[in-house]
């Protein structure tokens, strides 16, 4: 019977939150908690009645009594935790991106390679049951070939001059924010649920506004790419966090020979199966859904909504059990962590040079 494991918890932002909880619902433990001062850290402590908090992350990570951290904190110090976490002996599960260049997640690689820890990603979005649904339709080849795949993550929490955050900081955040932060989530998603992969891209990266809070902005709010994948499918994807009235709006739709399927992040209880003469919504419930794995993460029946936090829940349950040795289908792991740092640095590439851009492969020895 795999055993209660120990977690500590880096970050005391909206994220962490979201961890701490799914953490619980798993039936583990949280047992500690750094942030980025020791007072934050207590804070955060005594609201989420966290045992124990540290004055440092590097106090948090050499404790014995944690067996997994979680890295919650702003991008620039994720590769940086992540591994001396590993180099502690400590499973991760490190917020995307893993890191803020592709040479530092292959640093990660290597480290987590040689201690023989577990890694994971939250790409949540996998662990919707409606998603698992979709996939097992398109690979049973329900809708034939697939030769467009497109859509948008749509966000506004910046759409305003007057908005700001770490994540606009090209150092803190990284040189990318709205495909690092969003634009990454539906690229794995799209490449999980049809199980093609991008090859090349050209893309196009802009900003609202010029200046946040008197600082320039150096990072981009909007990025369109268009991208060929190894099928020999299309597809494009418009990533923004400037378009307002959508607050986490993730849409993608699979255009085959046969159907089409369309999922909305917002609606995350059905799915959209199109055809020529007639169109069918897919509810979410055990009692409507073919697929094995959709079924195992369906846990109530049609009509009561699962949403983000328990999408969440799933992933942090099913990494801990890959952490322990067991195979659960679908876990986002370091491959797919390197993945992403990949597409990162291929549509920053192609945004400067205005050019269709290969998207690198040979450093993803684990994909």
């Amino acid at each position: 019977m795999p055993k209660q494991l120990r977690a500590g918890v880096i970050g005391a932002g909206f994220i962490a939150r979201v961890h701490v909880r799914a953490i619980r619902d798993s039936g583990h433990l949280v047992v500690g908690i750094a942030s980025s001062s020791a007072d934050s850290a207590a804070k955060a402590a005594d609201e989420l009645n966290i045992p124990a908090h540290f004055e440092t992350w590097q106090a948090l990570v050499a404790s014995k009594d944690v067996d997994v951290i979680h890295v919650c904190t702003p991008n620039e110090l994720h590769a940086e935790i992540s591994i001396a976490a590993a180099q502690a002996g400590k499973h991760v599960v490190c917020e995307k991106p893993i890191s803020v260049t592709l040479e530092e997640a292959v640093d990660i690689q290597a480290e987590v390679t040689s201690a023989g820890v577990g890694f994971a990603i939250p790409f949540a979005y996998r662990f919707y049951p409606v998603v698992r649904e979709i996939r097992a339709r398109l690979q049973s080849g329900n809708a034939g070939q697939i030769h467009l795949m497109h859509g948008a993550y749509l966000q506004d929490w910046l759409a305003s001059p007057s908005s700001s955050n770490w994540r606009v900081d090209s150092v803190t955040g990284g040189k990318s924010r709205a495909f690092a932060d969003i634009g990454t989530h539906w690229c794995d998603l799209m490449e999980f649920i049809s199980g093609d992969r991008i090859t090349s891209l050209v893309a196009k990266t802009s900003t609202a506004y010029e200046t946040r809070g008197g600082k320039p902005v150096l990072t981009e709010d909007i990025a369109s790419v268009l991208f060929e994948t190894e099928s020999g499918a299309s597809g494009s994807l418009t990533a923004s966090q400037v378009s307002f009235g959508r607050k986490n709006l993730l849409q993608i739709e699979f255009d085959g020979s046969k159907e089409s399927y369309t999922f909305n992040q917002e609606k995350p209880d059905s799915f959209l199966i199109g055809g020529q003469n007639s169109n069918q919504i897919v509810m979410q419930g055990q009692e409507n859904l073919v697929s094995g794995d959709a079924k195992r993460l369906s846990r109530v029946p049609a009509g009561h909504p699962q949403g983000y936090q328990d999408a969440f829940n799933a992933f942090v349950a099913d990494a801990y059990a890959s952490f322990q040795g067991e195979v659960r289908n679908g876990v986002p792991g370091l491959a797919d962590g390197l993945r992403s740092a990949a597409l990162i640095e291929a549509v920053l590439e192609s945004a400067e040079t205005r050019e269709w851009v290969r998207v690198k492969t040979e450093a993803l020895a684990l994909g």
